[in-house]
């Protein structure tokens, strides 16, 4: 978490602050979101749905998208 946070810093330096801070909260809680849904899914019998697999697919180019319109 500590190196998360430096590398957060340096890239404020370089990016908008509301990007870099979206695009490094968004990583993390997007890890765990995504893998929480997975987890679901695989051990406790969560709907998976197409709707379902297509929002887990979206988080990926949403966070791209915060770092190309910077």
């Amino acid at each position: 978490m500590g190196a998360g946070f430096d590398l957060l810093s340096q890239a404020i330096k370089v990016l908008p602050a509301s990007s870099a801070y979206g695009i490094w909260v968004g990583i993390w809680v997007g890890i765990g979101a995504v893998g929480t849904a997975i987890l679901g899914m695989l051990v406790y019998g969560d709907s998976t749905s197409p709707l379902r697999w297509l929002s887990i697919v979206l988080v990926v180019p949403g966070l791209a998208g915060l770092k190309l319109t910077t």
